[in-house]
């Protein structure tokens, strides 16, 4: 007679000791959460309820799951007691707890509520976040987009995906398709819209989300932001020019290699009262000089950039400590990329290419939340249990 999952599950839980709770007892659980996605199918004939089916690919995914069949075969093999514990029925014919085949798999994430789905995994993972602190109190959050290029490849429509990310965690608190008919600056205001609470926090961005109306926007929801100064904004950029920076003393400087270079960065920053942006209060100039290290070739790139933060509340060191750590949303798709393989994917059936992304964040969040150093390495340790991952999601 196999042991009942409560037995099982709390070893496994032991290897996470020391780390934050994933799932405090005033929030609620992943299974909670996405019992609140609609479910896109008519009531009549129902065998496997939504949650169970979206439960399952996500601890599939978190055993390096890459496709629809992966996630279909860890579901076969999962023991009874895993599969009760994600919300498996119970046939009283069989004593079983049947799993769903592929062509289910295909059917239901071709037709969920993609905001839906995000939505919930980006609260949980929110909820689970003790408030990562940047900069000395300072909270950087990064909004930027990313193709799902294997789609397009296969014949699918182009995805384009906008997200929210919290700079020091990695976790993605919110994430939005930008859809064919517009683009990721009118997505701006309704991605950050769905996370709640923002107040004093920093929002980056690169300079495709230098408008004004999203400046307007953060204010009014007192929020700070720090944005880049280029091309599509002319008149600002001149006006950050033409500051008297040299007569402004160098106030921090940094040293970093990496990336086969080497890269010095110095920041000067200023209080201004009348750029024509809403809410500047500081303008910045950032000199990155880089050395590649076995061409010896060098580069000198000056960027200039506002902020809404005032002198009081941000130090230069922290301006730039802000400006770089927008940059770890590339940390985010680089292990979609490399680990999850997300641009080989040709995956194309409606909502489906977007749902494998919204599980590729909540694993990599779960695993962040966990202490993990080595994605792709705790993502084969899972594979060796299939009861490490409903440890990670908090489920037992």
């Amino acid at each position: 007679m196999p042991a009942p999952a409560s037995a099982l599950i709390p070893p496994i839980l032991g290897q996470f000791r020391g780390q934050p709770p994933l799932q405090p007892a005033e929030h609620p659980g992943l299974l909670e959460r996405l019992a609140e996605v609609p479910d896109p199918r008519a009531a009549r004939g129902i065998r496997h309820a939504l949650g169970y089916v979206l439960a399952l690919a996500a601890a599939a995914v978190l055993t390096g799951a890459t496709s629809l069949l992966a996630i279909s075969e860890w579901a076969a093999d999962a023991p009874q007691t895993v599969r009760a514990a994600l919300g498996a029925p119970h046939d009283v014919l069989t004593g079983h707890h049947p799993v769903p085949g592929e062509a289910t798999l295909r059917r239901v994430l071709s037709r969920v509520d993609g905001d839906a789905l995000d939505q919930a995994v980006g609260r949980w993972l929110a909820d689970r976040h003790h408030a990562s602190q940047q900069a000395n109190g300072l909270r950087g959050i990064a909004v930027d987009g990313k193709s799902l290029r294997g789609a397009a490849r296969a014949g699918g429509r182009k995805i384009h995906l906008l997200a929210a990310l919290d700079h020091t965690s990695g976790l993605v608190l919110a994430q939005l398709d930008v859809g064919e008919k517009t683009n990721e600056i009118t997505r701006f205001q309704p991605l950050l819209d769905t996370i709640g609470d923002l107040t004093d926090a920093v929002v980056t961005s690169d300079a495709l989300h230098t408008q004004h109306e999203h400046a307007a926007y953060l204010t009014g929801r007192s929020v700070h932001y720090i944005v880049i100064a280029k091309g599509n904004q002319k008149k600002l950029r001149k006006q950050l020019a033409a500051l008297p920076w040299k007569q402004i003393p160098l106030q921090d400087r940094t040293r970093a290699t990496g990336h086969g270079r080497s890269e010095i960065r110095r920041i000067k920053v200023c209080t201004v009262n009348n750029l024509q942006f809403p809410g500047a209060q500081q303008a910045i100039q950032l000199k990155r000089h880089r050395v590649h290290r076995k061409t010896g070739k060098t580069t000198l790139h000056t960027v200039y950039a506002v902020t809404s933060l005032t002198a009081e509340r941000a130090t230069p060191a922290q301006l730039a400590t802000l400006i770089r750590g927008h940059w770890s949303v590339e940390s985010l798709h680089h292990v979609r990329d490399t680990t999850f393989t997300e641009d080989a994917s040709q995956l194309r059936t409606g909502n489906a290419p977007r749902a494998m992304a919204t599980w590729r964040n909540l694993a990599i969040g779960a695993l962040r939340l966990a202490g993990t150093t080595n994605i792709a390495a705790d993502l084969r340790h899972n594979a060796r249990s299939p009861h490490r991952p409903l440890a990670l999601l908090g489920i037992a």
